[in-house]
C-alpha cells in the first residue's frame, strides 16, 4: 500500500447546507480528512437538486445540477485539470440525475484519478436500471466502501464484487461526552422526565406512527415519559404533500390520549444543538418500516454517543444492535416497541450497561478515526490504479468524447403554452393566436412533460407539473363523451370547430394518456388519463388509417407498463399488431418492404409500433417486419455524403414514383429517432444508435442545406427545410418534435458512450 497521503483529495456529493443526510455525510467526511490530512488539499463538488443552488462555504469548489447531463463532464473536465490525486464519491441513487442516477457515470467515464465510492445504499433486488448502473459504478471504482457487513455480503452475492475490492468504514459520528443526560434535559426544559428521541428529516418510511401508537402502554407504566420527534420534514416531501403526515402524526398522538407525551421540533438543528438533543435522550427509537436499509447514521449518530437503542430489525440495526447492544422489535408493532422501551425503562441497570457498552464500541466511530480510516483506502486506491500520465487535451478525439447533446431550453413551448393548453402555430417566434389550439400538439407536449419529468429534465418540476396540467385539461375538454371520440381544433376563442377530429389525432390523445397513465407521478394526472384512455378507446376498432393504429400502440405500449392485465388493452394490441402485420405483408415486395404502396408522413411510427408490440406479444414475425422495414426506411432517407434526408411532403414517395425530397418536416427527424432507438434498445446493435444520431443531426444543420433548423436562442424549431431556406416559423409541431427527439436522446446517451468503438 502506497503510504504516502494523496496531495489534492476531492469529495462529490450533497453538501451542507442543503437539507439531506448525505450533504451531512460528505461534509464531515472532508473535514474530518482535512483535519487528519493537514498537508493536503480537500475540496468538494456539490450535488444540486435546484437550479439557485446553495450558498456553499469555500470548501466546495465546484457545483452539478443533478438533471444537467453536461455539467456531470464539466465537473469531470475541472478535476482532470486540477488534478486530482483522489476522487471519494457519496452514492445514492437518489442524488444523482439521470434514470436510477445514471449521470454520474457520464463524470466517472472521464475523470483520470482512482475513485473511491461510498456505498449508502446497496440493494439486494434492483431494477434492471438500478443493476445496470451499480454495476458500471462498480467497474469504474477502485473502491468500495461499505459500512455495515450486510453490504459487504450483497456486492459480493448479488454484483459479485471480490471482498478485496471492499473497505468496512463505520458511518462516522461526532465526539459527544458521555456525561449524566440530566444535564441537557435542564437546557432543554426536561428536567425530570425520560426522553425517548427519534430525529432525522421526517417521512412516511421513519413509522413514527407505530411510536406514537405504542405511547400509551409506555405512559401508563411510565408517565413522566416524553417523546420527541426532532428534524424539519424532508424538502422534497414538503414540495409534494406540505405537512400533511407530520399533522397525521400530531392528530394520532392526539386521538391517543398522549399529546402531552409528545414534542415535535420542526428543524433541521446544528450540529451543536443536536449534541445536546442527543445528550438529553436515555431511549433512542427508530421505528423504521423497510428492512432494506444498509446505513442508518441517526442510529449510528445515537447508539455512539453512548444511548440505548429500541429499533425495529432493518439491516444496520441487526448489525449494530446484536449481542444484546439494543433491542430489537418487529417492523409496525406497537406493542413490542411499548415493551422494548418499558424493559429498559423498568431495569436502570440494564440501560445503564447498555449505555456503557455502547459508547466503548463508538470510539471506533467518531470522525477522527474514520477519517484514518478513509485515508488508508485512497491509499489502497493509488497503490492499485496510477492515474496515466497526461498532456493537455490527450485523447480527446471526437471517437474518444461523449456526444454532445444541446442543452434543454424550453423557453419556446412556454411561450406557445398559455392556461388553455399550447397554439398550435407561430409567426416567426411569436405565437399566432389567429390559428387556436389542437389536439395533436396537446397531445405530444403532454408526452414531454412526463418524458421530462421522468428523466429529471428542466424546468423544475412544479414548472413541468403545471404545464402537462394545462395540456391534459385540454385533452380532457377535447373528449367528447357522446360519440366517444377526441376534437382536435379549437380557436383561440376556446370554441370547438368540430364534433371529432381525425382518426389520427385520436390516436395521438390516446398515445399521450397512455403515456400519463403509465408513467406519470402525478396521481392525479395518472388517474385522469387511465379514465380518458379507457373512454377513447373503443372507437379505435373501427378506424382504417395505418398511423392511427400504429399511435394507438405506442399508447398501448405505455398503458400496459402499468396495467399489464388490462383485458381491453390486451385485445386491442394484439388486434392493432395483427392488422399492421397483415398490411405489410399484402404490401410488401423485395425492392418495396413496406406497409403501403407509397411512403407519407410520420413513417417511423409504423416501424417502432410494431417493434414494441412484437416484443410485448413476443411475436417474434411482428419484430422481423418492424426491423426490415426501418433498415429500408433508412436506406432510402440517407444521402451519398451521409446525412439524414427525410421524405419531402411534396409529393412524398410512391412506389415506382419520384421520390420528393422537400419539404423535409421535423416530424420525421423525430419519428426516425424514435424507432431507431427502439430498435437498439430491442437489438443492442450499435448501429442502430448510429442512425437515430445522424437522424437527430437533421435538427442541428447536418442536411441538405448545412442549416440548423434548431434555434438555440428561442429553444423554437422552424417548421421544415424548404428547397432554399429553413421555415422562418417556429411552429408547436416542429418545437415539439425537436424536444421529444432531444428528450429520448438523452435518455440513450449512456448507451452511446458505452456502444462499441467507444474509449471513455
Amino acid at each position: 500500500m502506497d503510504s504516502a497521503l494523496p496531495d489534492r483529495m476531492a469529495f462529490l456529493g450533497g453538501f451542507l447546507p442543503r437539507l439531506c443526510g448525505i450533504a451531512t455525510f460528505t461534509h464531515d467526511l472532508c473535514e474530518a480528512v482535512a483535519a487528519a490530512a493537514p498537508g493536503s488539499q480537500c475540496f468538494a463538488g456539490a450535488v444540486n437538486d435546484r437550479i439557485e443552488g446553495y450558498d456553499y462555504p469555500d470548501r466546495v469548489r465546484f457545483e452539478l445540477d443533478e438533471k444537467d447531463l453536461d455539467s456531470y463532464r464539466r465537473a469531470a473536465d475541472f478535476l482532470n485539470f486540477n488534478n486530482a490525486d483522489i476522487l471519494c464519491v457519496q452514492h445514492e441513487f437518489g442524488i444523482f440525475g439521470g434514470a436510477a442516477g445514471s449521470h454520474l457515470l457520464a463524470l466517472l467515464r472521464e475523470v483520470r484519478m482512482p475513485v473511491v465510492t461510498t456505498l449508502h445504499t446497496i440493494l439486494r433486488d434492483p431494477s434492471p436500471a438500478q443493476r445496470s448502473v451499480m454495476e458500471e459504478l462498480i467497474r469504474r471504482s477502485s473502491r468500495l466502501v461499505v459500512m455495515a457487513e450486510k453490504g459487504a455480503e450483497i456486492l459480493r452475492d448479488t454484483y459479485a464484487v471480490p471482498e478485496a475490492k471492499v473497505d468496512l468504514i463505520p458511518h462516522g459520528i461526532p465526539d459527544i461526552p458521555f456525561i449524566d443526560s440530566g444535564f441537557y434535559k435542564s437546557q432543554l426544559g426536561v428536567e425530570g422526565r425520560m426522553v425517548l428521541l427519534t430525529f432525522g428529516l421526517l417521512g412516511p418510511g421513519k413509522g413514527i406512527e407505530y411510536a406514537i401508537e405504542a405511547l400509551p402502554e409506555i405512559v401508563k407504566r411510565h408517565p413522566n415519559v416524553v417523546y420527541l420527534v426532532l428534524g424539519a420534514t424532508h424538502p422534497h416531501l414538503v414540495a409534494r404533500e406540505g405537512e400533511s403526515y407530520r399533522l397525521s402524526l400530531e392528530r394520532l398522538a392526539e386521538d391517543r390520549g398522549v399529546k402531552e407525551h409528545v414534542i415535535f421540533y420542526n428543524r433541521f438543528v446544528s450540529l451543536d444543538d443536536l449534541k445536546e438533543f442527543i445528550g438529553a435522550t436515555d431511549i433512542y427509537l427508530t421505528p423504521y418500516l423497510n428492512e432494506a436499509q444498509i446505513t442508518s447514521g441517526t442510529l449510528a449518530y445515537v447508539f455512539g454517543a453512548g444511548k440505548a437503542v429500541v429499533s425495529t430489525p432493518y439491516w444496520h440495526a441487526q448489525e449494530l444492535l446484536a449481542g444484546g447492544r439494543g433491542i430489537l422489535v418487529p417492523f409496525r408493532d406497537p406493542q413490542a416497541i411499548a415493551e422494548g422501551v418499558c424493559a429498559y425503562l423498568d431495569d436502570p441497570v440494564r440501560l445503564k450497561a447498555t449505555r456503557d457498552g455502547a459508547y466503548r464500541l463508538g470510539r471506533a466511530m467518531i470522525w477522527p478515526a474514520v477519517a484514518e480510516r478513509f485515508i488508508e483506502s485512497f491509499q489502497r486506491a493509488r497503490s492499485e490504479r496510477r492515474a496515466a500520465p497526461r498532456s493537455a487535451f490527450a485523447g480527446w478525439t471526437l471517437a474518444s468524447r461523449p456526444y454532445e447533446l444541446p442543452p434543454l431550453r424550453l423557453d419556446h413551448i412556454v411561450r406557445m403554452s398559455d392556461g388553455t393548453g399550447m397554439l398550435q402555430h407561430a409567426t416567426f417566434n411569436v405565437p399566432n393566436f389567429h390559428e387556436g389550439y389542437c389536439t395533436d400538439d396537446n397531445a405530444r407536449a403532454f408526452i414531454l412533460c412526463n418524458l421530462l419529468d421522468e428523466s429529471g429534465g428542466h424546468p423544475p418540476s412544479e414548472g413541468l407539473d403545471r404545464l402537462a396540467t394545462s395540456y391534459l385539461a385540454f385533452l380532457a375538454a377535447a373528449f367528447n363523451p357522446g360519440i366517444g371520440r377526441f376534437r382536435n381544433f379549437m380557436s383561440h376563442g376556446r370554441q370547438w370547430l368540430e364534433e371529432s377530429g381525425s382518426e389520427d389525432s385520436h390516436a395521438r390523445a390516446l398515445w399521450a394518456t397512455g403515456t400519463g397513465a403509465g408513467r406519470s407521478r402525478n396521481p392525479g394526472h395518472q388517474r385522469l388519463s387511465f379514465q380518458l384512455f379507457e373512454r377513447g378507446l373503443p372507437a379505435v376498432g373501427a378506424f382504417s388509417s395505418p398511423r392511427a393504429w400504429a399511435f394507438t400502440l405506442l399508447g398501448l405500449h405505455e398503458f400496459l407498463r402499468s396495467f399489464p392485465a388490462h383485458s381491453q388493452a390486451q385485445i386491442l394490441q394484439e388486434a392493432l399488431m395483427t392488422r399492421l402485420v397483415g398490411l405489410w405483408k399484402e404490401c410488401a415486395t423485395e425492392n418495396w418492404p413496406w406497409f403501403e404502396p407509397s411512403a407519407t408522413y410520420d413513417n417511423g411510427r409504423l416501424c417502432q409500433a410494431l417493434l414494441l408490440s412484437g416484443q410485448d406479444l413476443g411475436h417474434l414475425e411482428a419484430q422481423e417486419i418492424a426491423l426490415k422495414s426501418l433498415g429500408w426506411l433508412i436506406s432510402i432517407q440517407k444521402t451519398q455524403a451521409g446525412h439524414f434526408r427525410p421524405i419531402g411532403s411534396n409529393g412524398f414517395y410512391v412506389n415506382g414514383g419520384v421520390h420528393a425530397y422537400f419539404d423535409q418536416q421535423p416530424l420525421e427527424a423525430q419519428s426516425m429517432v424514435s424507432a431507431c432507438l427502439a430498435a437498439f434498445h430491442a437489438t443492442r446493435e450499435d448501429l442502430w444508435l448510429r442512425e437515430a444520431k445522424r437522424a437527430f443531426e437533421w435538427f442541428l444543420g447536418r442536411n441538405d442545406l448545412g442549416l440548423p433548423l434548431y434555434d438555440s436562442h428561442s429553444g423554437g424549431c422552424s417548421d421544415g427545410l424548404h428547397p432554399d431556406r429553413i421555415s422562418e416559423n417556429q411552429g408547436a409541431e416542429s418545437t415539439l418534435a425537436f424536444h421529444l427527439a432531444l428528450a429520448e436522446m438523452n435518455v440513450a446517451e449512456h448507451a452511446f458512450e458505452s456502444a462499441p468503438g467507444r474509449t471513455s
